[in-house]
């Protein structure tokens, strides 16, 4: 018998639904983004998100049912972002997860925003064991073994800003629109590797560390500045992102090496990286490395990805009562 699972995602700036099929197949899915709203600001104002997703939760619920052709009657059961992300955020989807479930009699199962992130992969192939997973975005830079299904081991993560958070502060300094990231790495190819900054904790951890590049970036644009020099951003974008390629590269291939691993699967906004899934390609490909990065649109924040890992976490009997509350911060597990 299938089962269909109602997700929703509403952690940042996307309010999203979506029914998955068996933890593998999307049958409909809405994301309605507030990117443009937001750009006013220069970056995401969590009480305009907060507002947003309550004039918008009902009629993406709503418009992805249609989409399908279903009712909630088809739904087998109800898989809803509680936790990490904007808790105002969060405690919108969470309420009408709630709603539904009360409403309709159905399961409500609790997903981690990042395991979310980790089985859109699931989407595009069905994950294998062991693996390695590199989880990139605004909020996470973390490196996690999986040996199994929902069996999470952080190997190590950012110590301060996460890779997506640099971008975007970078690209502020340099004078590129939000969201920068995604502009910083069309630059990035434009450019050459012309200023010299450092490569951010190169050591023999799994951690991760940007605050300083950061830094680095924002003294040598300030520096060369003050001397009334012209700063080139296609070749500050170019050099800023060959750093944080290598390092990410290096540490994501010394993790599969040393857990004797080779399947790889990328996660997040920032796997949406063209510099990255390149050299990443190119690496996996040398080292006989199975390497999979969702689609361009698994690789926001959508409700597919909280469908998918839903479905597994259903499986595994996961359930949440409707005590269940939102978490700005919270470890995977």
């Amino acid at each position: 018998m299938n089962t269909y699972i109602l997700a929703i995602e509403s952690s940042c700036d996307e309010t999203s639904a979506s029914i998955i099929k068996d933890g593998k197949e999307e049958i409909a899915t809405v994301v309605l983004s507030q990117m443009d709203t937001h750009a006013n600001y220069g970056g995401v104002v969590p009480e305009i998100a907060s507002r947003m997703h309550i004039e918008n939760i009902t009629l993406v619920i709503e418009e992805t049912l249609n989409k399908a052709g279903m009712t909630m009657n088809d739904i087998t059961a109800i898989a809803i972002t509680y936790g990490p992300g904007l808790i105002g955020s969060l405690l919108i989807g969470l309420m009408a997860a709630k709603t539904l479930a009360f409403t309709y009699n159905k399961p409500l199962i609790p997903v981690h925003h990042i395991a979310g992130h980790i089985y859109a992969n699931n989407l595009v192939q069905r994950l294998e064991f062991p693996l390695i997973a590199l989880v990139i975005s605004g909020g996470h830079t973390d490196l996690i073994y999986m040996k199994e299904d929902y069996s999470f081991e952080k190997l190590g993560g950012t110590l301060d800003d996460a890779v997506g958070e640099a971008y975007d502060k970078v690209a502020r300094v340099i004078n590129v629109p939000y969201p920068g990231g995604p502009l910083v790495d069309k630059l990035a190819h434009q450019g050459e590797d012309t200023y010299n900054l450092p490569l951010p904790l190169d050591d023999d951890s799994y951690n991760f560390s940007f605050s300083g590049l950061k830094s680095a970036v924002i003294n040598l644009v300030h520096n060369e500045t003050q001397r009334g020099n012209e700063i080139i951003p296609e070749n500050m974008a170019t050099s800023f992102q060959n750093r944080v390629v290598e390092i990410l590269t290096k540490k994501t291939m010394k993790a599969l090496k040393e857990h004797n691993v080779k399947n790889l699967i990328v996660a997040g906004g920032v796997a949406a990286n063209k510099g990255l899934r390149e050299r990443l390609t190119n690496e996996c490909e040398k080292n006989n490395i199975n390497l999979i990065i969702p689609e361009i649109k698994y690789c926001t924040d959508n409700a597919a990805m909280i469908g998918a890992a839903g479905y597994y976490a259903y499986k595994l009997g996961r359930r949440a009562d409707l005590n269940l509350n939102a978490k700005a911060s919270d470890k995977l597990h």
